[in-house]
């Protein structure tokens, strides 16, 4: 079976008895086996516990109580909790740790008959756009080996991209699943703040980290989002929603678009853009469509970048706290003292970029700078979540680049944090807003993917899905494959 298979494709052969789910894994297994050699985008590949899955998938299969996901191989970024598989962040902080529970997300797609075939590489809690601040290396770009694929979930990623797995979970805090989907030429969605458990999930800004589905459709994306969607009580930010956004979608679980829709191009996103024939190019195909296409304006979009990363920086100073030598984490040999402990434990654990945020964050914390960093990043919050709730009362959804440039190369940007930082300068205004966003392909340059992203107001979901989905039914940007081989 191709690699390429849509989950719908690979659903069919196995209700229909083509293959077996432990035939399918296995296939997975060996190709992920061979393409991490030279993406480096798994830190670990289970087969024991995947074929296990599998095993219990063809029984479901067999006595007619599976359902449409029921033994599709997958991957989880290994930031998500797992019961007896090794947890690590991409950290040597948690080198060593091995959950003794399943995060909310792992549970429900265990119980959906999902086969985990293993644990994508990141950046080191999930702090990086490139995905080279991982203690396991840095992940290959499948388009072109010796670029990035983007993070922090590059790795996901790149295992889509190259036709490792169908589907993987990301996470996004800003722009960790959108900004790799559109530097490996995937569908990414970032979900609504509180529509998805963050249960499990190990914390790194607990305001804006939210976990999504990756894939290479629209389709198959809202496939996976179906299962992961829900109020957990376990996740006190979890929303508890009487809407049901998955009426919006076919019987068989693909999004549609049925309206003509007002689309809102912001004007502060297309200053100075580098591939202005592309996205033009997309703009004529949705207006094709039967779409509207305004101009907005968002005039904060500029502080967005400044004000997400002292709030970011602020929070996963309190969450890494914890990892101490003591409590959780990496320890120090042979201490000479309390004070030892601490420092070397936590000098040893976290990488250079963790360190970086978590001085920033403490420092934007401490007393005479409260007031001058962290609360004004909260009223720049505000601004920008008050451009959103203007722009939608004028249009439906938003349509932006995803990105500012394609891949760049390995370490091009890794001496300047600034310019690192910058390549989020699309995708953090939705996440200090808390609002779905979806990347898209929509064309390349020079070789390189290019990605789309569509903004939707909150809990619409099925707004950014349907538009990509109706989209990649004219277009076969998501279709393309790199020369890659396994």
């Amino acid at each position: 079976m191709s690699e390429f298979q849509s989950i719908t494709q690979m659903s069919a052969a196995l209700q229909q008895g083509k293959i077996s789910s432990r035939e399918l894994t296995q296939q997975h297994l060996d190709g992920a086996t061979a393409g991490n050699q030279a993406l480096n985008c798994f830190i670990s590949i289970n087969a024991e516990a995947a074929l296990a899955q599998a095993d219990y998938a063809d029984s479901l299969i067999a006595d007619g109580s599976a359902g449409p996901m029921t033994g599709i191989p997958m991957a989880h970024k290994d930031i998500f909790c797992t019961q007896g598989i090794a947890t690590t962040c991409a950290s040597k902080m948690l080198e060593n740790f091995t959950a003794p529970y399943n995060a909310t997300v792992v549970e429900k797609l265990n119980k959906a008959g999902m086969v985990c075939i293993g644990k994508t590489n990141m950046d080191e809690f999930a702090m990086g756009s490139s995905n080279e601040t991982s203690h396991f290396g840095a992940v290959s770009n499948p388009w072109d080996l010796d670029r990035v694929p983007g993070g922090s979930s590059g790795g996901s990623a790149a295992a889509i991209a190259a036709g490792l797995v169908p589907l993987a979970t990301g996470t996004d805090t800003g722009g960790s699943i959108r900004q790799p989907s559109a530097l490996c030429g995937i569908t990414g969605l970032k979900p609504t703040y509180g529509r998805v458990s963050r249960f499990g999930l190990i914390a790194f800004a607990s305001s804006l980290d939210q976990g999504g589905p990756m894939a290479r459709s629209a389709d198959d994306v809202a496939r996976l989002l179906g299962l992961m969607a829900g109020f957990d009580a376990k996740d006190s930010t979890s929303a508890q929603r009487n809407d049901d956004w998955q009426r919006h979608l076919t019987r068989d679980g693909a999004p549609k678009m049925e309206e003509q829709l007002t689309i809102g191009l912001p004007e502060e996103y297309f200053v100075g853009e580098a591939h202005q024939a592309v996205y033009q190019s997309l703009q004529r195909e949705l207006e094709s469509l039967g779409h509207r296409l305004v101009p907005v304006k968002m005039p904060h979009t500029g502080a967005a970048v400044p004000a997400y990363y002292v709030i970011a920086s602020a929070e996963a100073s309190t969450n890494l706290s914890r990892y101490d030598g003591v409590r959780f984490g990496h320890r120090c040999t042979n201490p000479d003292s309390l004070q030892d402990l601490y420092e070397r434990s936590r000098s040893e654990g976290f990488g250079e970029e963790v360190k970086r945020r978590i001085l920033t964050g403490t420092y934007a914390l401490s007393v005479g700078y409260f007031d001058a960093y962290y609360i004004k990043a909260q009223k720049i919050r505000r601004l920008i979540v008050q451009d959103f709730e203007h722009a939608f009362t004028q249009v439906d959804v938003l349509l932006t680049p995803t990105a500012p440039t394609t891949a760049f190369a390995k370490n091009q940007h890794v001496a300047d944090p600034t310019a690192m930082y910058h390549q989020d300068l699309f995708t953090v205004p939705t996440s200090l807003a808390g609002l779905p966003a979806l990347s898209m392909p929509c064309g390349f340059s020079q070789g390189l993917p290019l990605g789309a992203q569509i903004i939707a107001p909150a809990f619409r979901e099925d707004l950014a899905l349907g538009l990509a989905a109706q989209y990649q039914q004219q277009s076969d940007w998501h279709l393309r494959r790199p020369e890659f081989q396994t």
